[in-house]
């Protein structure tokens, strides 16, 4: 019995042994599987920085922050606001691009659906009809004397294209006749349009009306006219569409010409409608 006692207490020991070895074994092993997992774990940053991450753990301050960092930087600021200018040119850009395809298909197919019969007079007084330029092309532009910028960098452009073709295409220029409608009648009187048009080109034919007769005409060509800016005194400026409308020789609608498009872009257009032959 003695012997029998001795082999089971050897017996105890040896389990004690090897359930002590697998608990130990056990304990490293999922230590180990936890320092992969927080080894290979992305930061919220999304890096995935294994050895940042072994460092902010194990190192402290060592290893990589997780307090979000300061305001937003002069630098980004700037990024920002250039971004969004670029969205407003983007913008703008877009809507002459629509504006123009409109318009070409409009041109293309059959009679135009704007334009149509009007009646003006000149610097002279002498009364102006769409029939007056019947054998001659056109390139009708609508503005008023008192516009800041745009109206006088629009009419500038056409100078260029009439000095331009004069030069390479003088039998092109001699068929073209550029026309200005005042669409701020109670102003433009024609000594003010006089005066207005010394600083453009010779070939201009200056036009104006009654308000009904340049609102009438306004409505037929789709130009979008109103005040803006008016000041307590009384004086205001005047939005309205910065379009130049071309004109064939039987006084229909050719081309139209946006701001966007540079003196070289508008002659190319009127050399190309100009010298159009059509096949059939």
């Amino acid at each position: 019995s003695g012997k029998t006692n001795n082999a089971l207490f050897r017996r105890l020991l040896s389990t004690e042994g090897k359930n002590s070895s697998s608990s130990s074994s056990n304990g490293a092993s999922k230590s180990n599987d936890l320092n992969l997992k927080l080894k290979y774990a992305k930061t919220r940053a999304g890096t995935g920085n294994p050895e940042g991450v072994e460092k902010g753990i194990e190192g402290g301050a060592a290893g990589m922050s997780m307090i979000p960092r300061g305001p937003v930087s002069w630098p980004a600021l700037g990024l920002v606001a250039v971004a969004a200018a670029s969205a407003v040119a983007y913008y703008k850009i877009e809507r002459e691009r629509r504006l123009e395809q409109a318009m070409g298909k409009i041109v293309s197919t059959g009679k135009p659906a704007i334009g149509g019969p009007w009646s003006l007079i000149d610097l002279d007084g002498n009364l102006v009809t769409n029939k007056s330029f019947e054998g001659k092309w056109t390139l009708l532009y609508f503005g008023f004397a008192r516009c800041p910028d745009i109206c006088p960098s629009e009419m500038v452009k056409v100078g260029k294209v009439m000095d331009t073709l004069k030069k390479e295409h003088p039998e092109i220029a001699d068929n073209i006749v550029p026309l200005f409608v005042s669409v701020d009648p109670a102003r433009d009187s024609l000594k003010a349009l006089k005066e207005y048009a010394k600083d453009f080109h010779p070939s201009y034919i200056f036009l104006t009306g009654s308000p009904e007769q340049v609102q009438q005409m306004a409505k037929k060509y789709r130009v979008y006219v109103s005040k803006a800016d008016e000041t307590e005194d009384g004086d205001y400026l005047v939005d309205h569409s910065i379009v130049i409308y071309f004109h064939d020789d039987t006084g229909d609608l050719a081309d139209c010409f946006t701001q966007s498009m540079r003196p070289s872009d508008v002659m190319e257009k009127v050399i190309e409608r100009m010298t159009f032959v059509p096949t059939f």
